[in-house]
């Protein structure tokens, strides 16, 4: 650790329930073992990768406990009352929740220090908010929620904007998300990448021949994997999709014969890390504020082929790891595919390109950015 690393630290998180945001929460607590980690909820697996470092308060046991996460009234009353004023050093890691609205910082104490990782200013307050309208993701409530939605947009979006204020400095995940933060919050940021597990899947740079199309994530409206179910249908071309999600059932009726999908429970680690080495390219049709998946992909040696927006500019370099599709359609994507070739990718040389995203590289960031601020 460095020198100036504060004694006394505290992280703060939205909620721990899995996903890429919490692997920066663990990489914070592996960095600072003995700091109490205060979040809105927490699962039983995360209480205890996190060594049972985590601090809840009532909404731990509020009895809705799947609506829990839409809910931003509650969280925003939760967040805000917490005082964290006492300790040096407090990072929130905050995106579609209040994380960021804790009392801590210089405006509350002189000598703390309040260090925002924003992995997204709120989605559906700002740059995502007409596709929550949309699809909102409630089934046969979607039209309360849109109607709520409109309502409360208003005033959330001004709270938000306020809470926004409370962190003295910022750190984004990307670049996107560093424009973002200067967009809606008017705040400078610094970018430094979530750390990601490249160890796991670098031996698949051994593998010789590779066959199909593969994609993993959640199923899910904005994630856009019909787009990559029609363009593979109508190429005729061998794709796996690994996962789950509310659009499971509707991508299974308009897959053809040539779609194969692995479910989230028979998806393990071993099976990921199996099916990752074995493809000629990953496919990654959404607009991500990052994407921790593609990242795996290039460990493992397998070249992304990537929509052109959002996280993916950090880290695609098109005829050296990946190419990119322009539009989010599936005419768009198909010309990508016809265009792409398996032999003009290294696999090794596609896996270097991602080591300045593992976890050491980001501890190193961190630690420096930290002792800087200080």
């Amino acid at each position: 650790m460095p020198a100036k690393t504060p004694h006394k630290v505290a992280i703060v998180h939205d909620w721990l329930v899995g996903g890429g945001a919490e692997m920066v929460v663990l990489e914070l607590h592996r960095m600072f073992p003995e700091a109490p980690i205060y979040t809105s909820y927490c699962s039983d697996e995360w209480r205890q990768k996190l060594d049972g470092k985590v601090v809840t308060g009532w909404l731990q046991h509020w009895p809705f406990s799947k609506l829990r996460k839409f809910i931003p009234l509650l969280r925003i009353w939760w967040f805000g009352s917490l005082d964290l004023s006492g300790y040096d050093l407090v990072i929130s890691s905050s995106g579609n929740g209040e994380a960021k609205s804790v009392k801590a910082g210089s405006q509350y104490k002189q000598g703390t220090l309040h260090i925002c990782y924003c992995h997204s200013p709120t989605h559906f307050y700002w740059r995502h908010y007409d596709q929550y309208l949309q699809s909102p993701g409630f089934g046969i409530f979607n039209p309360v929620v849109r109607l709520a939605l409109r309502l409360l947009v208003g005033p959330l979006r001004r709270w938000d904007l306020k809470a926004s204020k409370r962190p003295d400095v910022y750190i984004a995940n990307s670049e996107h998300i560093k424009r973002d933060i200067k967009r809606y919050y008017q705040r400078d940021s610094t970018v430094i990448w979530p750390p990601i597990d490249t160890d796991r899947f670098i031996k698949g740079t051994t593998i010789a021949k590779r066959h199909g199309f593969i994609t993993v994530g959640r199923q899910q409206p904005y994630k856009r994997v019909d787009l990559i179910v029609e363009a593979c249908n109508r190429l005729g071309l061998p794709l796996t999709i690994i996962g789950g999600g509310p659009d499971h059932e509707q991508l299974k009726k308009i897959a053809g014969p040539t779609v194969d999908f692995i479910p989230k429970d028979k998806a393990t680690d071993a099976v990921i890390t199996e099916q990752m080495a074995h493809a000629e390219a990953f496919i990654f049709a959404s607009f991500e504020d990052f994407g921790i998946t593609p990242i795996e992909a290039l460990a493992a040696g397998t070249p992304v082929i990537a929509y052109k927006a959002g996280g993916a500019l950090d880290y695609i370099q098109p005829g050296v790891n990946g190419a990119f599709f322009e539009e989010q359609t599936v005419e768009s994507l198909v010309a990508a595919l016809k265009k792409f070739k398996t032999g003009d990718y290294n696999a090794k040389k596609v896996s270097q390109t991602s080591r300045q995203f593992s976890a050491g590289h980001f501890r190193e960031r961190m630690l420096h950015f930290i002792e800087k601020s200080v």
